[in-house]
């Protein structure tokens, strides 16, 4: 058994989450049809299964995982933002970051929420799906071909937690699908300052919940596109090196 199914397995015993033979049927049901595997392998406690979204599906969560930084994060995406633009946020999130996008893009704009687990389009539908100007669109983000470019892509925290191979299909999908003049916005994980204190234990969450993370260490963002060439790139990084922000904006030919 490799590390990865062990800690899968040890994590399951120390939340009292089903036991296999009921994760195995539930893996026929609905909320895990045409789930990618390692969805299902890795993060079926925290993503798939819908008992568990329900539970964690909460701001207090989201702000205990980054460490208090949530607020200055999602900022860093909102500000972003222009009533009227169009926008598509590549993955669900935990908590009210999608109504505040939602509300600033207002009626006048467009908002596309893209997400390749049933429970999180539930999910997303509950907060946001009545408002008329959001389409909430089951995708893998990897494929997905929008009908018009958009002013703004956004990936808050989804390259982390795909593996390697997806985190070039996805960047690539981000950039392909802004306009000339349009932007793209990445929040996630980075490699933090050799003394920072929460370094050791993003090291262990890694080891035990992340296994595609730390990658996110040692690899720039623009190196997972296929032209980075092609675009103006910039980053911020906040937190003592724990988090990084980096826009691409096309460059003019």
């Amino acid at each position: 058994m490799t590390t990865q199914h062990t800690a899968t397995k040890e994590l399951n015993s120390a939340h009292a989450i089903d036991t296999p033979s009921v994760l195995r049927e539930h893996r026929t049901g609905p909320y895990y049809a045409g789930v990618p595997e390692y969805m299902i392998d890795i993060y079926d406690w925290a993503y798939v299964n819908p008992k568990h979204v329900e539970i964690l599906d909460r701001n207090i969560v989201v702000w205990v995982l980054l460490f208090l930084n949530a607020g200055r994060l999602m900022r860093r995406y909102l500000d972003q933002i222009r009533p009227g633009m169009r926008v598509w946020q590549v993955a669900h999130v935990y908590g009210d970051l999608v109504k505040k996008v939602a509300a600033k893009i207002g009626p006048e704009g467009t908002f596309h929420l893209t997400d390749v687990v049933p429970a999180q389009i539930e999910h997303a539908q509950r907060k946001i799906g009545r408002e008329p100007w959001v389409r909430i669109i089951r995708q893998d983000a990897a494929s997905y071909k929008a009908e018009q470019p958009y002013d703004l892509a956004c990936s808050f925290f989804l390259l982390h937690e795909i593996p390697e191979e997806k985190k070039f299909q996805v960047v690539d999908r981000v950039l392909e699908n802004i306009g000339a003049e349009g932007r793209a916005v990445f929040v996630d994980y980075h490699g933090p300052a050799l003394l920072h204190p929460i370094r050791p234990i993003l090291k262990f969450v890694n080891w035990w919940l992340e296994p595609f993370a730390e990658t996110m260490w040692n690899n720039s963002i623009p190196s997972y596109a296929s032209h980075p060439e092609k675009y103006r790139w910039n980053k911020e990084t906040l937190f003592g090196g724990v988090y990084q922000v980096v826009t691409a904006d096309p460059i003019r030919e």
